[in-house]
C-alpha cells in the first residue's frame, strides 16, 4: 500500500515489533471479504508497548503510560498497517470458527476494539524457509548417491532420535503409573516431573523432581455475607460465617488440612 510505503522508519520499527511474537500479543483469525486476515484487541497492542521489551527497542518512540501508547497507535492508523473493524457472527457452525470482520468508517484506537492486520511483517524468514524446504527436498531425493559415511551418520541420527522418543513415553508412562499407586497408598498422589508437559523450557520440564497432586488455591475467602440491605445509607445486620484453617501437626502432607467454620454473632445496632 501506498500509506505503509509512506510510513518512517520509527513506525516502521513500531509495527514490525507488533507483527512480531515478541509482542506477545493474541493474534486472532476473522474473515474480511472472503479472506482469512489475522486481527488483535487494541489493549493487547498497549500491553505489548508497556512490556520491558518494547523499552528495550532502538529508533522507537518512547512509551511511559498507557495513555501515549494509544496516542502512538492512533498515529498509525493513518499508515493503514491494521485498521479498525468490527466482529459479526462465526463463519462456521462452531462457535470457535473465524469471525466475520468489517472495517468501520470512523478509524480511531480504542483499547477494547478489533484491528485486522493488512501487514505481513517482515518476509525474509518466509524467504529462507521456503530455500530450506527446496534444499531439504532435494538433498531427500539425492539420498542414494550421498557419500556412505553421510548415509551411516544419517542412519545413526534417525536411530538417536527414535531412542529419544521412545524414551519421552516410556517416561511418560512410569510417572503416570507412579501416580496412580501413589494416589491410593499416599493421596493426595505424587507426580514425577510435575511439570514435564507444561509450557516451560527444555531444563525447566525436569525440575523439580517430585511433588504432591494438590489443586491451586483460586483464592481464600475469608467472610462471605448472606445478604445485604441498604436502608438510608446504613446497612441492616446480618450474619456471617468466618473460615478458618487449622493445620495439624506433626504430618507434611498438604491433605492433613483442616478446616473449622465458626458462627459470628450479629451485631447490634447502635
Amino acid at each position: 500500500m501506498e500509506q505503509q510505503a509512506k510510513a518512517p522508519q520509527d513506525i516502521r520499527n513500531v509495527v514490525n515489533f507488533l507483527r512480531s511474537s515478541s509482542a506477545g500479543m493474541k493474534i486472532r483469525v476473522g474473515v474480511l471479504n472472503g479472506k482469512r486476515v489475522d486481527y488483535f484487541k487494541g489493549k493487547g497492542a498497549v500491553k505489548a508497548l508497556l512490556s520491558p521489551a518494547y523499552q528495550k527497542l532502538k529508533n522507537v518512540p518512547k512509551v511511559a503510560d498507557e495513555q501515549e501508547a494509544q496516542q502512538l497507535l492512533l498515529s498509525i492508523i493513518p499508515y493503514a498497517f491494521f485498521l479498525r473493524v468490527e466482529r459479526g457472527a462465526p463463519t462456521g457452525t462452531s462457535s470457535g470458527s473465524p469471525k466475520q470482520l468489517q472495517i468501520t468508517q470512523m478509524q480511531t484506537f480504542v483499547p477494547s476494539d478489533y484491528y485486522a492486520w493488512f501487514y505481513e511483517g517482515s518476509q525474509w524468514t518466509t524467504y529462507v524457509g521456503g530455500l530450506a524446504m527446496v534444499a531439504i527436498m532435494l538433498a531427500g531425493v539425492m539420498f542414494p548417491l550421498w557419500p556412505p559415511i553421510m548415509r551411516l551418520g544419517v542412519w545413526y541420527l534417525s536411530i538417536g532420535v527414535l531412542g529419544l522418543i521412545g524414551l519421552f513415553f516410556a517416561l511418560a508412562i512410569v510417572r503416570l503409573i507412579f501416580y496412580i499407586i501413589t494416589i491410593i497408598v499416599a493421596p493426595p498422589g505424587i507426580w514425577i516431573f510435575p511439570k514435564l508437559f507444561a509450557d516451560v523450557g527444555f531444563v525447566e520440564s525436569f525440575i523439580p523432581l517430585w511433588e504432591w497432586d494438590v489443586p491451586k488455591k483460586k483464592g481464600k475467602k475469608k467472610r462471605s455475607e448472606k445478604g445485604k440491605e441498604v436502608n438510608g445509607g446504613a446497612e441492616s445486620p446480618v450474619s456471617s460465617a468466618r473460615i478458618e484453617e487449622v493445620q495439624d501437626s506433626g504430618s507434611s502432607r498438604p491433605a492433613s488440612r483442616q478446616a473449622r467454620v465458626e458462627e459470628v454473632p450479629d451485631e447490634e445496632e447502635s
